[in-house]
């Protein structure tokens, strides 16, 4: 097996898996893809109401823990994070959006040229399949789907609905750059099963004689002659191995990993490394800075008729039935998962030009996403602020490479979070109190029309927040002259060659919405530009010689 080839992309995830592809596909370039977890085989990952069977799964979920958040009552944040092929796409809630035009043009305008809205909507409609069809913002012709909800379920009815009698347009499409209105989301589903990064990119790719798939094997490092990346360590199945690059090392690891592994390996905060005892090889400060999320705020309700998915998972005829239409049709609740309802709106209208919150609203409810369900007819409004102030970080704890890194989120410490928070779930309440969703709703479970105050709702907020699994920004994109910038405009690690960095963490600021389209977009981007920097170079590459593949 070859220990040299061109391009090593570390993490087959929401971006990993699109690279792979890219890179390899005119056969003109080796490249290796390292996954730390397994093949993606569990059948459960491919069924789309199957996420609650992955979110604390050992062996396909990191499963990691935040540390004790001082402003959520000291609690340790669940924070899943996927371990297989496909990464987080993997054993997400499969939900299809972009985010609003504004945060792509604001990522411009922090001295970030190439990515503004108008630069990256090709990448986004090159990458999709809609089945809304063909449009100015839309594609038809890419490996991921976006799939529209073609059942209506009362509930969600209801639901959009009292979004419009509150005065929200109805949105079948919420992908234009406009995200302001209610309706169904659309999905990465392609008929009936889930659609992650592996099965849109990394399968059609795996028979090409250039590209090197490796499972189980976890990077514990980057290696470096000088300041240049010239490959990396991992260990697969105990054993440690060597890889060396040509060209160049990718980081595709996650908004934790990746600040991670670039810490491990010299690049980061000097104190943090010193104090470790991790030679310095070029000082970052902005490494594992910057950590933004989205705080999800889940008010339950109990539904007054027995027409939740919580009635269907209670009974064995209703499990029953779900069962045959997903084995017969490839349609009903197990092809559509959890989340159908979408909503984003101004909670703050004096203060927000655009949209600063977002529902997820479903037909079931549980303490917590992948939970049990209650033992009564109940649905979730989930609550979001789309662009939040608070800023964490993550930090390795040690040179351990298999040891968490610390990870600090600093949830609702901006006071603007708070307020936007508190007037969230007044408006989830204003929802549910409004035709035809009042008639539907018997009572409202959590928090209880007992908790009223805003101090009351914020201690709600800070009792049963949680991610809504959107970390990013810990490797932020910026220019040099940005002291917490970590890459570039083209994506390469500032101060040092051969080292890019591609997925959430270098999202300068959270985009408006769910995270694993917008990181399909900018690997697809990243992809190109990585091919540009190798034309550039003066000496032709030969076309690379076949290289095994070890999944």
């Amino acid at each position: 097996m070859s220990q040299t080839v061109d391009y090593i992309v570390v993490g087959a995830g929401s971006a990993g898996c699109v690279l792979a592809n890219r890179l390899s596909e005119d056969g003109r370039y080796s490249v290796c893809l390292l996954e730390a977890g397994p093949p993606d085989r569990y059948p459960w990952i491919h069924i789309p109401i199957g996420y609650g069977k992955t979110m604390f799964h050992k062996q396909l979920n990191w499963g990691f823990y935040t540390d004790p958040d001082p402003n959520m009552l000291n609690r340790r944040i669940y924070w899943p994070r996927g371990r297989t092929l496909g990464g987080s796409s993997a054993i997400n809630g499969l939900i299809y959006v972009r985010g609003q035009r504004e945060d792509y043009d604001h990522w411009e305008a922090l001295g970030n040229p190439g990515w503004g809205w108008e630069h990256c909507l090709p990448y986004f409609r090159k990458l999709e399949n809609n089945d809304l069809g063909a449009g100015p913002t839309r594609g038809t012709e890419g490996p991921l789907n976006a799939t529209s909800i073609d059942r209506q379920h009362p509930l969600v009815d209801a639901f959009i609905g009292a979004g419009q009698a509150l005065g929200l347009p109805r949105k079948t499409d919420f992908n234009g750059g406009d995200q302001e209105g209610v309706g169904y989301y659309q999905l990465t589903t392609r008929n009936g099963w889930r659609c992650s990064t592996a099965v849109a990119y990394l399968r059609p790719a795996r028979g090409r004689a250039n590209l090197r798939v490796e499972t189980d094997a976890h990077t514990t490092g980057i290696m470096f002659e000088g300041k240049r990346a010239v490959g990396v360590r991992y260990t697969r199945h105990g054993q440690p191995h060597i890889l060396r690059a040509r060209r160049e090392v990718v980081l595709c690891a996650g908004a934790l990993q990746s600040p991670q592994l670039l810490q491990l390996s010299g690049i980061g905060p000097a104190p943090l490394l010193q104090d470790l005892g991790v030679p310095v090889v070029h000082a970052l400060p902005g490494v594992g800075e910057n950590l933004q999320d989205h705080l999800q705020i889940r008010l339950i309700y109990e539904v007054a008729k027995p027409i939740t998915t919580n009635d269907q998972l209670r009974s064995l005829t209703g499990k029953a039935r779900m069962g045959l239409e997903w084995l017969l049709m490839r349609k009903g609740p197990l092809a559509i998962g959890i989340n159908q309802g979408a909503m984003f709106c101004r909670a703050l209208p004096q203060e927000s030009a655009t949209p600063d919150t977002q529902f997820h609203f479903s037909t079931l409810s549980a303490d917590m996403a992948g939970g049990l369900v209650h033992p009564f007819s109940g649905c979730t409004y989930s609550v979001c602020q789309l662009r939040p102030e608070s800023r964490g970080t993550v930090r390795i704890r040690s040179t351990d490479p298999y040891e968490p890194p610390s990870m600090q989120p600093n949830y609702l410490s901006a006071e603007l979070d708070r307020r936007c928070t508190i007037a969230a779930v007044r408006y989830a309440r204003r929802v549910a109190q409004t035709e035809p969703m009042r008639g539907l709703m018997k009572r409202e479970f959590r928090p209880g029309d007992e908790v009223r105050s805003d101090d009351e709702i914020l201690h709600f907020c800070r009792e049963y927040g949680a991610t809504i699994f959107h970390p990013s920004g810990t490797a932020k994109m910026g220019p040099a002259a940005d002291p917490l910038a970590v890459v570039d405009a083209r994506l390469r690690v500032h101060g040092v060659g051969g080292l890019r960095v591609v997925d959430c963490s270098v999202m300068p600021s959270l985009v408006s919405g769910n995270t694993n389209v917008p990181v399909v977009m900018m690997a697809e981007r990243a992809a190109d530009l990585i091919r540009e920097d190798a034309r550039r170079e003066i000496h032709p590459v030969e076309v690379a010689p076949p290289i095994a593949d070890a999944a």
